[in-house]
Formats: C-alpha cells, structure tokens, sequence
C-alpha cells in the first residue's frame, strides 16, 4: 500500500477542479498546472499550489510530459492523475511518471500502449472474442466500401474524426483528419471503418484493480452528439434487452481483463438498429460522462482510482444500481451556425439547485480560443428516466448564462423532444431534427416580451445600469412616450445571446410614458400590464399571466468577439422561465458610421491559427463557390473558410501558422458578373 499525500492534475478547466474536490475531501494536497491563457483559471484557484507551463497552445504546455513531470516533482506531489484528453492515454507519459518515482494514478503503461492505438486494440479484441468492425484500408476503398468513418487511432473526443459519403472526398478528408489529430494527440495516425447509420454509442464503465477483480459498472448511452462529441450522455442505458446488456457486461470485462486492466475505463460499443453490437474502442481513463455512473452507483470514481493506485483491493461485487441519471454537456458555441464556438467573458453562470453541476469556470472569467468550448456538466438523477430528464430539462431552462452564445436552448430541446423522451436514440439524431431544434417557434413572442422588460427595467435605473439610463431621456416632457429599441443578439450575429440564435438580429421597439407614483404605462401593448419594475426584475401580466423577467445589464466596453453592438455599449441579458433567455443590445439614438468592407471580403469568423491555405492559392485564381480556400484551427477544431461565391480572388493575406482576431481579413473574393 501507498500513502498519497499530494496530488498534480496534469490537465485543466473542469475536469481538474472534478479531482482537485475528491483529493480534497481525502485530505490530499493540489497542485495545478497551467498555461498562460489559464494564469488565472479556476482550477488554478481551486488548487493548493499552481505550476506555469510556459505558452499558449496544448503542444507547448498541456502536452510537454516532461514539464508537467518537472512541476509535481517541484511543487512537492507523489502522484499524478491525468483527468481525461492531453497525455491521458499516453503511455510513455505513464511510464515517465512511474520513472520520476512518482505515483501514476491510471492504468499501467503496457494496457494503455495495448488499447491506445485502435487498431491494435481491434486486433486484441479479436483475439478475446469481442464482436467488431472488420478495417477498411482508405487508400484501397471504393464505393462499395461507402460511407466511412475516419478515426484518430491516439484520441477520441471526436477529434480526427470524418464520415466520408463521396470518394472524391477521400483523400481530402484524411488530410483534414490526420491535421486535426496530429494537433490534438500529437499523433496523425487515422483508420477507417464502416460508418452505421443510425446506430447507438453504448458504453460500459469498467473498474480494475490489481487483485484480479473487474467491475461492469452497468451502461451509458452517448448516441446524442455533434461532430462525434457526445452532448447527452445517461445511465443506463434505455431500452436494452437483458441479453444485449449482459453481453456487453462480458465483452467490457472481457477487453480488459485482455490488457490487465487497472483502473478506471470505459469500452465502448456500437449497436446497430437490429440490436448487434460492435467494439468501437477501449478508452483508457476516465471519461467525460462518468457522473451519470457514480449517480446511479452512488460511488466516487475518482475517489476509486485513488485508492487502487494505493494498491487497494476492490470488493467482489459493485454496488446495485438505483435510478436514472442524465448528462447535458453546455458548450460555448452556436448549434444554428455550424457549431461555430464563441470565446469572451462569461459574465454569468448559474444554474438552479438539484441537480449536479461540474464546471471549469465562474463568473467573470474567459472562454478561450485555445481549448475546449465546454462551459460545465449538468447532471440529474432521479428514481425513473422520464423525472431525470424532465428535471435536467427543468434545470436548464432556468439557467442564466450571460456574456456568450450557447447550447442551452439546444439541449432543452432535445430533451423535451418525442424522439428522446421515447428513448428512440441513435447518432444520427441532430442530422435530422437540428434545423427544427435550433428555430424559435412562428410568431414567438418571447423576444418582444424581453425587450419590453429590458426597456422597463432601464427606466427604472440602478447603479449599475448605463450612465445614459441613469440621466434620463432627452426630452422636455416627461409625460410625452419614451421609445426604446433593442437588437435581438443571437449567435454570432449578437455574441452574446445563451440560446440558439435562431432570432438573431431581428428589432424590437418599446413605447411607453412614465408615470409618478407607479409603474411606466405601456404605449400599443393590448393585452400587456405593468405590476412592478424595479432595476433587475419586472413583473409584466400577459394576456392575465403573471410572467416574471431578470434583467442585467452589462457594459462592453471592449466589445467581445462577435458582438453586433459596438465597444461603449450595453449588453442587456433578459430571463424569464416561460421564454427563455435573451441578450439585447441597445440601438443607439443616433446612427454610428462604421468602417465598411468591401464586397466579398473573407473575415476571420473567430480568433485562430490559420493551419492551411488550399495547395496553390494566390491573387488572381479563379475560384468557385463553396470552393475551401482556409483551414482555421480554433478551440481544437477546424473550421472552413470557403469562397462565398465563384469569381476571382483578388486578394490573400493569410499564410499559414498565422494568429488572427475575430473580423480580420483573411482574403477577398471578387464575383463574377451575372451572365
């Protein structure tokens, strides 16, 4: 047996806070390290002590083993624990922890060497017996071999990741998933499999120790997901058959009993509509959505993979399951705009109590380019599913969320959706269902509602509303009406709406007069009364319902990256339970000259590395439109720039390896005349 005592976190955001909770609860000291984006992160807060890892990007700091190594033999710390991404499921990094005498909280270097490359994995599995997907060699397929999955054989997380549908994309696309994955794992090594339509992602949690004894901690499904990143994840899994469930137990124990397991894992499967399964892949850490686990458990898997790393001994049987539990994973990014992920301030996060939330981040810090969009996990558990999912629904819909665009109305959505509430899963749900989930109903009247709010609650000034508020309207007589007009921000078009952005844009005016001794009157709003205002909350009766909003306002003085509202303005963030969140921003009196572009003009749609320009491109090429003339990398993703329209490109200020701000000018395309 060994006695920890301190513990480094050799990663970041939230899941570094997740085990810096557990080793505190143990008594263990912390220590962080960081980047110098992340200086001031929450987990750097959250820890005992902090180590620097000089730079920016995850090659430079997160992914250097041997300055992650450096800071836990400095700070002091006996054991490392890797959380999940990064050098996770690095096994020389493994190794060269246990060779700095310190403790390896995971699986022994020779099982995560075994499972780390998925085809070698495969290949054991085979072995074992485990059902699988036989390989297709992508420099060999045809069509016959369509659609394929291209796979990072060192990652997961969705990184490295395409289905192929047409040949001619073929080789572009391993290009595409071979960068990805070589800047994410450091490794560009990709595989292709057949790509099944309409199949589950179930998984089984697994947990070994080094007396013999494995776990099958029952079933997660993660068939819910967008580019390959799971978004709602719940155990067990609903709808299995006893016999299926039973045989994934045994495959799971089977694959790691293959590789000596030790530690926290998780096997996953896909199961095809017909109800076989097949070995995806054996992560070797722990994952994402391992709450839903310990909720139904009632077990800290953290806490587990600590003591075995002590050499403890596991009982001979898990615990019995009790209830349902439900993940929702909320990003920082715009499901109605390609998933584009927003970076800036998060001014607010707050999430109604029942429900357990884990998050890297609190209000009045900053989402960065450089990784992970993921704001926090929200996960509910309940005796049944239906309560789960009705609770965590609940939950996110009463969330406030300021400063950034987000999936939260997304993934309300989703779980309010017949399909999902049916337990009718499969991966390729939101292809189907995402231009409905992301539209805001016909003739909706939330938004007009929260600008009426907004403009009641500024009328009703504070100290912290704008100055211009707090003077008061330009006008002589007070009892003439007041107007006020608001711009809906949604998604990129505002930068700073919580929901899908799916209203985006669109104008709402406000008329009202003042009144002495009682709240504003309302000028053409039949069917609409003023109960109460005061600087943060209004009470309206609509239509004889008694609606409440929470209203915020805040200054944007630096203009965050894309804002619609210009640097000295005021974002307004809107709540209320019945419509949802909303961010206005306020239009100016007056009209504000800006600074026009030229038609055609490509702008960095985010702040990133430009990690490609297309083979050959220069002024003067004839282009095509669509044509993908940009690779941009931002928060571990790639993003194409394509020509907006055929024509000439008249202009290209892009090189590869270059750092670019939101609404810079990457390159200008000139269209072609009509014929």
């Amino acid at each position: 047996m060994t006695n920890l005592t301190s513990l480094l976190v050799a990663n970041r955001g939230e899941i570094a806070v997740r085990v810096f909770r557990t080793a505190r609860a143990l008594g263990l000291d912390t220590v962080a390290v960081h980047s110098d984006p992340d200086a001031d992160a929450l987990h750097v807060r959250a820890a005992d002590a902090a180590v620097r890892l000089p730079g920016a990007a995850p090659a430079d700091t997160y992914l250097r083993g041997d300055l992650v190594i450096a800071a836990a033999l400095a700070a002091g710390a006996d054991a490392v624990h890797p959380g999940y991404g990064f050098l996770s499921e690095n096994a020389g990094f493994a190794r060269a922890v246990r060779a700095a005498g310190l403790t390896w909280v995971g699986p022994p270097p020779a099982a995560i060497e075994a499972m780390a490359s998925k085809t070698r994995a495969k290949e054991l599995m085979r072995a074992a017996g485990v059902p699988l997907l036989d390989p297709v060699d992508p420099h060999a397929a045809t069509a016959a071999d369509l659609p394929l999955l291209l796979k990072a054989s060192a990652g997961g997380g969705g990184r490295g990741m395409r289905v192929v549908r047409d040949l001619d994309a073929l080789k572009e696309e391993l290009e595409a998933a071979s960068a990805e994955a070589r800047s994410a794992f450091g490794d560009g090594e990709v595989f292709a499999e057949p790509y099944v339509e309409r199949a589950r992602h179930v998984e089984v949690q697994i947990l070994a120790d080094a007396h013999g004894t494995v776990w099958a901690l029952g079933t997660r499904d993660c068939s819910l997901q967008r580019r390959h990143q799971k978004v709602i994840e719940e155990a067990p899994a609903p709808g299995l058959p006893e016999t299926l469930r039973a045989s994934l137990h045994e495959a799971a124990t089977a694959a790691a009993r293959a590789v000596s397991y030790e530690g926290a894992g998780t096997v996953e499967f896909l199961v095809t509509a017909e109800g076989r399964p097949y070995f995806l892949e054996m992560n070797t850490r722990l994952q994402v959505e391992h709450p839903v686990t310990e909720a139904v458990f009632g077990i800290d898997l953290v806490a587990l993979q600590l003591r075995i790393a002590e050499g403890a001994a596991l009982p001979k049987t898990p615990p019995r399951p009790t209830g349902h539990a439900v993940e929702a994973r909320l990003y920082a990014e715009d499901p109605a705009r390609d998933w584009r992920p927003q970076t800036g301030v998060l001014h607010t996060l707050a999430v109604p109590g029942g429900v357990r939330v884990d998050t890297g981040f609190a209000d009045g810090d900053t989402v960065s380019v450089h990784y992970d969009p993921m704001l926090a996990k929200v996960v509910a558990h309940a005796p049944s599913r239906a309560e789960a999912v009705r609770a965590l629904a609940a939950a996110l819909a009463g969330a406030r969320i300021h400063g950034l665009t987000t999936n939260r109305d997304l993934l309300v959505r989703s779980l309010r959706h017949p399909e999902f509430a049916a337990a009718r899963l499969d991966t390729g749900f939101y292809e189907r269902h995402l231009p409905a989930l992301t539209q805001a109903p016909p003739d909706d009247p939330a938004p007009a509602l929260a600008a009426l709010a907004a403009a009641l609650a500024e009328a009703c000034p504070g100290p912290d509303a704008p100055l211009a508020a707090r003077l008061g309207g330009w006008r002589n007589l007070r009892s003439q009406p007041q107007t006020r007009r608001y711009t809906v921000a949604g998604g990129s078009v505002g930068g700073g709406g919580s929901g899908t952005g799916t209203e985006g844009g669109s104008e709402h005016e406000v008329r009202y007069r003042p009144a002495r001794g009682g709240p504003p009157e309302l000028v053409d709003r039949p069917g609409v009364r003023v109960l109460a205002v005061a600087p943060q909350l209004v009470t309206l009766e609509v239509e004889g319902v008694r609606r409440v909003f929470h209203v915020k306002h805040k200054s944007n003085s630096a203009g965050p990256a894309g804002s619609a509202g210009v640097a000295g303005s005021a974002e307004v963030y809107v709540d209320s339970a019945h419509g949802g969140a909303h961010t206005l921003i306020p239009v100016p009196r007056f009209a504000d000259p800006q600074d026009r572009t030229e038609p055609g003009s490509l702008l960095a749609p985010m702040p990133g590395t430009v990690v490609r320009v297309a083979e050959g491109l220069a002024p003067g090429d004839a282009v095509t439109a669509g044509q993908p003339l940009l690779w941009l990398e931002a928060m571990k993703m790639e993003h194409r720039i394509l020509a907006p329209a055929s024509g000439t490109l008249t202009a290209l200020h892009a090189v590869t390896g270059q750092q670019v701000e939101f609404g810079a000018l990457l390159a200008v395309v000139q269209e072609e005349p009509p014929a």
